[in-house]
């Protein structure tokens, strides 16, 4: 099990990396076909080859794991480390938690640390801001049917108080629209949340534009970290009309769960760690045990 978590050692000799990014992972969409390939490997599983997960500090004051005595690296082959050991200690829990087979595809922490610390499109604060306002144009709750009734009334039930509620925490307009071109979203509106973001590090904004991608929608996510929305009032919000098809047709049950169940996943991940990557209190040092 996951032994000597915050045990403090600077050598544990050679370094280990074992896996490329699993399909179906987030990957910015400006990724070469080179890059796509390393980080997009179909090898979503592999036997485990180690017992024991570990953590130590090393330089800078980072955060490290180690396999047994092996340090782990990223894809792009840096030496994986963490700004703290809040998340150091989640991303060893879900190396822990693997049996005899690794699921790469379950490991979504591992996943966005791996994608902050090797940035393969070499993205700026600046370019990560002006992509998750560029969601705010196409966000899920801002596009209104007009038919059928029930669904129209549903929308207005579910996601008008989401979206007083936003407009109110940040002062800004956003409304919604039945048109295909959507709300017009006010210059005013963008520059405030362009401030908001401005106060994420590149860390925790790699978090929240997974999060974006997952719900489709700005709005929900802001809800989601700002603990406004439980993950699962965020994941049902942005599938309400497809929630609205099923309750009306029925669905294939096992395949509709899983679908519910994973992105409940994905989304947790993402959001926890943008919290966790904007901590700046240490954890209390202590050992987990069984």
């Amino acid at each position: 099990m996951l032994r000597n978590i915050c045990r403090y050692q600077r050598q544990f000799g050679q370094v280990i990396w074992p896996f490329s990014f699993p399909q179906g992972q987030h990957v910015p969409s400006l990724l070469t076909h080179l890059q796509k390939a390393k980080y997009a490997s179909d090898t979503t599983e592999r036997k485990k080859f180690y017992e024991n997960v570990s953590i130590s500090q090393g330089e800078g004051g980072l955060f490290e794991i180690n396999l047994d005595k092996r340090k782990l690296k990223t894809p792009g082959g840096k030496l994986f480390t963490v700004p703290n050991e809040a998340l150091a200690i989640a991303v060893a829990t879900e190396w822990d938690v693997q049996k005899d087979t690794l699921k790469f595809y379950t490991m979504h922490l591992t996943t966005l640390c791996n994608t902050a610390l090797d940035n393969p499109t070499q993205r700026t604060k600046e370019r990560m801001i002006s992509a998750v306002l560029k969601f705010l144009e196409t966000d899920t709750i801002c596009y209104r049917v007009e038919e059928p009734p029930g669904l129209v009334e549903l929308q207005g039930n579910e996601w008008d108080p989401v979206m007083n509620w936003i407009e109110q925490r940040y002062n800004v307009v956003i409304g919604s629209s039945s048109s295909i071109m959507g709300p017009q979203i006010p210059e005013e509106t963008k520059e405030t949340f362009q401030q908001h973001l401005n106060s994420y590090n590149l860390w925790s904004l790699t978090g929240l534009e997974y999060v974006i991608t997952q719900l489709k929608s700005l709005v929900l996510s802001f809800g989601l970290i700002d603990r406004h929305l439980s993950v699962e009032q965020a994941v049902v919000l942005s599938r309400l009309e497809e929630e609205y098809q099923i309750q009306r047709w029925g669905n294939v049950e096992w395949a509709h769960d899983y679908d519910m169940y994973e992105l409940q996943a994905r989304t947790a991940a993402g959001a926890m760690f943008v919290h966790l990557s904007s901590e700046s209190t240490a954890v209390k040092r202590k050992i987990l045990q069984d």
